[in-house]
């Protein structure tokens, strides 16, 4: 574990004193620290205004029981969360999380990824993050649609246009934001359609919105391929993951040339020598709902399916370039990266939420693989998110193909970001740094000038 600056280890000491048991609010708090020891020496107006401080602590945190009643007819109850982290920036933007695993803890460090995540986009939203340890899956529709207006009879007060913009994330996709929405409007009486991103085409959404974080991490991993003279052209690319992110990651891939040869979710992985067949894949998550051991079925003997199986170990036996971990927090770690470096992996580009632990990124950075941090590579979901509320906001709605380049436009400014802040401190490459100095100089800079708030 890489060891604090002096100026900035009393801070994060009194961040652990103060959230008990948040791990991984803990493990976000401590990456971005790494970064800033070298920025408050060259900047001590940060410190004298104590802005490491303040921007450690929400804003604002709100905690609600959300009762509700399955079709058995039992009431149940379950727990929200809305944690609004930084406005410096603008209104608190991030999605909301539907997962038996969820609480405050998890919540804080989607909260302050996002703080960071959003200001390296360079529009104008701050940084927020909610949830419950509701579980969708092996619900009804009724179901969902009763926990869902049970969620926002609470929530609504709290959000708004130019307050806080929800959207999706794990377990929350355009079934779930249509009928938060739709209780939205209803208790409003108001048709205030930027209060929610993720929305449906034909009532508010964006094109792009649905691929945008899976496009946005792979094109992420192209732009530092390039640094390097190379690119994705007959690259051997694992996808963790076989979600939205996963999909789309997948697809922009195959795209720019390269060939996924596995993907993942829960219950398994599967290697495909020939490349991931991305319309079977489609089919069997997008629209049966069903698991990889079902598209392994009717792949056949092109699949080779591995129950309960860890997707980096692939790389213990064949070639893999690139790596693009979009499922989970903390879904690969040291040894698995171990096992990526020894397989020859170029690059490493995250679009899940701080999947890689903090051994892993101390194995890539030793090797010289290109890293790419969460909040910098995943970020092309909350930036079309932000295209979204333009649209709402002038009753607009573009075309695919000029979303998808307002995408590739931010998604290589972040990179240029990125990039050049780490040269600036003398360590060209280091994308963390890069993503960690980048995202906190902008949100700090507008703290300082709102004075003590």
């Amino acid at each position: 574990m890489t060891q604090l600056d002096a100026l900035v280890q009393p801070i994060f000491d009194a961040v652990l004193q103060r959230n008990p048991g948040e791990v991984e609010f803990h493990q976000a708090a401590r990456e971005v620290f790494e970064s800033l020891g070298r920025v408050i020496s060259k900047h001590p107006q940060y410190a004298e205004a104590s802005i490491l401080e303040r921007i450690c602590e929400p804003e604002r945190q709100i905690i609600f029981r959300v009762p509700w009643v399955d079709d058995d007819g039992r009431v149940q109850i379950n727990r929200g969360f809305r944690v609004e982290f930084n406005s410096a920036l603008g209104p608190y933007k991030g999605g909301l999380r539907f997962h038996p695993s969820v609480y405050l803890g998890t919540i804080k460090f989607l909260g302050f990824e996002q703080v960071f995540k959003n200001a390296l986009t360079g529009m104008p939203i701050g940084g927020g993050k909610g949830g419950s340890d509701f579980d969708p899956k092996g619900r009804s529709d009724a179901e969902v649609m009763r926990f869902c207006q049970s969620f926002m009879t609470e929530l609504y007060r709290h959000i708004g246009e130019y307050t806080d913009v929800p959207a999706g994330d794990i377990g929350v996709g355009g079934r779930e934001i249509g009928y938060l929405f739709g209780q939205y409007k209803r208790i409003t009486n108001r048709y205030e359609s930027a209060v929610l991103t993720g929305k449906g085409i034909g009532w508010g959404g964006s094109l792009v919105r649905t691929e945008a974080t899976g496009y946005g991490a792979t094109i992420f991993a192209d732009e530092m391929l390039k640094t390097r003279g190379d690119s994705f052209d007959g690259k051997r690319v694992l996808v963790s993951g076989s979600g939205n992110v996963a999909l789309y990651a997948i697809q922009k891939v195959q795209q720019l040339g390269g060939k996924v040869v596995g993907c993942s979710d829960s219950t398994g992985v599967v290697y495909d020598e020939t490349g991931v067949d991305l319309e079977l894949l489609r089919q069997v998550k997008e629209i049966d709902r069903g698991r990889l051991s079902d598209y392994a079925h009717y792949r056949g003997a092109a699949s080779d399916y591995r129950p309960g199986g860890n997707i980096w170990s692939i790389a213990e036996s064949t070639r893999v370039d690139v790596a693009l971990p979009c499922a989970t927090q903390n879904e690969l770690d040291g040894a698995d990266a171990a096992a990526l470096v020894a397989g020859g992996v170029l690059a490493v580009a995250e679009g899940a939420n701080m999947p890689s632990t903090p051994d892993a990124v101390r194995v890539f950075t030793e090797a010289g693989v290109l890293f790419g941090p969460g909040k910098a590579a995943n970020a092309g979901g909350v930036a079309t998110s932000a295209l979204e509320m333009q649209q709402n906001a002038s009753r607009d709605s573009w075309s695919f193909e000029h979303t998808e380049q307002r995408l590739e436009e931010i998604m290589r400014g972040i990179h240029e970001r990125c990039a050049e802040t780490a040269d600036e401190y003398d360590e060209p490459g280091n994308y963390v740094l890069g993503a960690n100095i980048a995202g906190f100089t902008r949100v700090a800079d507008a703290m300082l000038a709102f004075g003590v708030i």
